[in-house]
């Protein structure tokens, strides 16, 4: 036992959920690091003595994943494999009575905005000085840049607000500070990401400042790709488009969650848009910038929906056919103003609405792919991978979106771009040779 007190410690960060959690683990690692604790992101060597798991509490198949592994880590403290088990993060912030009462084995819990108390179960010091300081878990080319915090919006079936609060927007010198550091470092693209991107400035600055933030990244130098996640569709700043047809290094590309077509769905979600309010806003970003990729989210077996309401969503990707789409399936959260519904469709059958829709997308998605065979494309060098090169275009997102298959006799480096000829395509993925 006497040598076990001796041995240094060195922290886990087992990261959970959104891109917006890894941010958050990142800085967390940073802070360690800056206190001389030793850390890691998801180590597979299991030569750490403390666990911090950052967990997920957006949906219910989230949560469960988020209480799995915390129990298997639980269950390793158990076994004098580790020494301490603490857990941060939205469901944390969400639950932490309950959890307190259903693992107590787990050593201190801790909400999504109380990283120096974390700091402080090592002794550490929140170090200020740090701001935009991270240790990244992403391979060094890409990384996401966090611009805000919060919510303001009441979509009812969302509870992001019960978990991280109001919106809360960064200031741009700081987040460009931080983007500079990050391009020292290696990295080449940037993902922009928030709960919220457009609301971006409006806390701060009492008006809408992304193109103004845009303009300033696009400014630094050596950063080649700047990409746009999760954009509110309603009131949504026109001005954007302008900075993102302009500037070389902004990804013609937008993610822009939608989840319903059909007007009694979107009403009953608090989404303060119509679908003909969104097929006018789809068609001037289109106008705007031709070629633009967009990337939508979708929710399936929201409370009342119908037949006629799926048959619609159907139509509607049918017509706009968008490059990318994710879809959920409706989770019933308590705190959430969809709560008060009747969760009224089995899960079975959200299952079997969310595959129909998706295989509308499949097709238009396989259609899109077929048209980029014998085009070039600049595409980024993610990783190697059983012999094959991975990368992506500018029309894809880390994870979520198409990737590139190269096969190459000679050696391509990771996080370097090449010129890319398509000469295979499928549903999701496309195949390509160097020119």
């Amino acid at each position: 036992m006497k040598t076990k007190t001796l041995k240094k410690d060195k922290v886990n960060i087992i990261t959970l959920g959104c891109s917006k959690n890894m941010v958050d683990s990142e800085v967390l690692s940073g802070q360690l690091l800056a206190n001389e604790i030793d850390v890691v992101h998801e180590n597979k060597k299991l030569d750490h003595n403390i666990v911090v798991v950052n967990t997920c509490g957006f949906i219910e198949k989230a949560k469960e994943e988020s209480i799995n592994t915390i129990l298997d880590q639980v269950e390793l403290k158990k076994r004098g494999k580790l020494d301490k088990v603490y857990v941060t993060g939205c469901l944390s912030e969400r639950y932490k009575n309950n959890l307190e009462t259903e693992i107590p084995e787990v050593d201190a819990f801790f909400g999504t905005m109380e990283l120096p108390l974390i700091l402080k179960q090592f002794e550490a010091d929140y170090k200020s000085e740090l701001i935009g300081e991270r240790l990244l878990a992403t391979p060094r080319h890409y990384a996401y840049l966090k611009i805000s915090e919060g919510c303001n919006r009441t979509c009812a079936f969302c509870a992001i607000p019960l978990m991280r609060g109001q919106h809360i927007s960064r200031p741009i010198e700081e987040l460009v500070r931080e983007a500079e550091g990050l391009v020292k470092k290696g990295v080449k693209e940037i993902m922009l990401i928030a709960q919220e991107l457009t609301y971006y400035g409006l806390d701060i600055y009492k008006k809408r400042m992304l193109p103004d933030l845009l303009n300033r990244l696009a400014d630094i130098r050596g950063l080649e790709w700047i990409r746009l996640h999760y954009a509110y569709p309603s009131k949504f700043p026109l001005e954007i488009l302008d900075v993102v047809r302009q500037r070389e290094n902004i990804c013609n590309y937008l993610d822009i969650p939608l989840q319903h077509a059909a007007n009694n769905m979107l009403a009953a979600m608090k989404r303060q848009i119509t679908r003909e309010e969104m097929e006018q806003l789809l068609a001037t970003i289109r106008a705007k910038v031709p070629g633009i990729c967009l990337r939508t989210t979708l929710i399936a077996g929201f409370p009342g929906e119908t037949r006629d309401d799926v048959e619609e969503l159907k139509t509607f990707l049918q017509k706009e056919r968008f490059d990318r789409v994710g879809i959920f399936t409706y989770s019933h959260e308590e705190g959430t103003s969809g709560y008060a519904l009747e969760d009224n469709i089995t899960p079975e059958e959200k299952e079997r609405r969310a595959q129909e829709i998706m295989e509308v997308q499949q097709e238009i998605s396989y259609e899109k792919n077929q048209e980029k065979i014998g085009k070039i494309f600049k595409v980024l060098i993610d990783k190697k991978e059983a012999g094959r090169y991975l990368g992506r275009t500018e029309f894809d997102s880390v994870e979520v979106d198409n990737e590139v298959v190269i096969h190459s006799s000679k050696k391509l480096t990771t996080g370097e771009f090449y010129n890319v000829m398509i000469t295979k395509a499928y549903d999701y993925d496309l195949e390509g040779e160097v020119v």
